[in-house]
């Protein structure tokens, strides 16, 4: 019997995909795991992160990554699409799991898998933990490559979050093709071009 857990980032972001991750850990590496650290990729550093991924993924059975567009975030909403990479990542999964913990209180529609949501899982369920540091990572070292191609936003410290200097750059430059036009700060920001 295997469980997945699942988690999803980017949530908030004026810019980029939103991420998911599915990881299915050895059971007998769970302890090892939480004794190296890992719990909710927030509460880590990302020196700390980036040194935890490599661990997590030897520890893991397979760990997969799902992520919806920023176009299509803007067709969908922000929700239907976090659900939606979590369902990517899990489809890709192999073995595909019996059992999904998938991180806050919505299940995931369309998903043929038993599932059990866990409120602020990333921070007491360690698969939920692994895949909050696995979709971090990944998409973090997206966010870093384009903020090569958009430096007025400060992508790279921001992480396309909506920090003073990144709102700033909205104002000055106006949303590149990667902002959240759905998401109030980037149409507020449209209306001015």
């Amino acid at each position: 019997m295997a469980t997945a857990g699942v988690d999803e980032v980017g949530r908030g972001a004026l810019f980029g995909p939103v991420v998911a991750a599915a990881v299915i850990l050895r059971p007998d590496l769970e302890l090892w795991l939480q004794e190296q650290g890992v719990t909710d990729s927030k509460a880590l550093t990302p020196k700390k992160r980036q040194h935890l991924v490599p661990r997590i993924q030897s520890a893991s059975v397979d760990s997969q990554i799902g992520w919806v567009s920023v176009h299509r975030i803007d067709q969908i909403n922000i929700l239907q699409a976090s659900l939606q990479a979590m369902r990517q990542a899990i489809g890709r999964l192999s073995p595909q799991p019996t059992q999904c913990l998938v991180d806050g209180n919505q299940m995931i529609p369309e998903l043929r898998i038993e599932q059990k949501t866990v409120v602020k899982g990333d921070q007491s369920v360690v698969a939920i933990a692994a895949a909050s540091i696995i979709a971090k990572v990944w998409r973090d070292t997206l966010i870093i490559r384009l903020s090569h191609r958009y430096p007025g936003y400060d992508l790279a410290s921001n992480k396309g979050y909506g920090s003073p200097k990144h709102l700033a750059g909205l104002q000055k430059l106006g949303p590149t093709r990667y902002h959240r036009r759905s998401f109030k700060s980037c149409q507020q920001l449209s209306l001015l071009e």
